[in-house]
């Protein structure tokens, strides 16, 4: 399910006992850290990207994530972002309001009430918010990948937007045009060259790389 051909953000990954397990190996997000500015800005850049897909995508689910760190998120050697640990994601179906699986205590990931019987009611779909992915990734993802990057005033818009983007307490439309606005940003700063090979040399011939 899921297949990375489809346009899915994982790699390929083999199923077990209800969990995913990434067979593909890359390198982690972390470790882009310390990387150039065109380069944090094309990885900031994907990376709100695929929080997109999660979010709004043709089969009318929203995946959403219970919480995240920067190893969750890894770069193949063609520089194209993955979700390389999908742990601690969660899915709701949106068409048939039900959803298909949640974290329900600290011994148990999100995919093992698709195998055993849950002790502790589900929440309810409505009580995910759509924001919930941005928040947590503006929060504390890409802050450090997108410090101190970039020469003034592109520097302070970016810190600005993300600040919104990962601000909990805005309501949903704030936090999703912040976001937006951020990728605005973002799609500019980043360069068409060969380290890019996911998108090279498309990216020469086709704004839309």
């Amino acid at each position: 399910i899921f297949p990375g051909a489809e346009g899915w953000p994982l790699p390929k990954y083999l199923g077990s006992c209800g969990r995913f397990l990434v067979s593909t190996s890359t390198s982690p997000l972390q470790e882009f850290y310390g990387a150039p500015a065109d380069q944090a800005a094309d990885l900031a850049y994907q990376l709100l990207g695929v929080l997109e897909s999660l979010r709004s995508n043709d089969l009318n689910y929203f995946f959403y994530f219970t919480h995240v760190d920067v190893d969750m998120f890894g770069i193949f050697n063609n520089g194209h972002l993955f979700i390389r640990d999908a742990s601690a994601l969660g899915v709701i179906d949106r068409q048939e309001g039900s959803q298909a699986a949640s974290r329900t205590g600290e011994n148990k990931d999100i995919f093992s009430c698709l195998v055993s019987g849950c002790q502790t009611e589900l929440p309810s779909c409505d009580t995910i918010p759509e924001k919930q992915n941005l928040v947590l990734v503006c929060g504390q993802v890409l802050p450090p990948l997108l410090r101190a990057k970039f020469p003034s005033p592109v520097q302070e818009e970016i810190d600005a937007e993300l600040a919104r983007c990962g601000e909990a307490t805005r309501p949903d439309p704030e936090v999703l045009q912040a976001a937006s606005r951020l990728k605005d940003i973002l799609r500019p700063l980043r360069t068409c060259d060969p380290r890019f090979a996911y998108r090279y040399p498309d990216c020469k011939y086709n704004d839309k790389f």
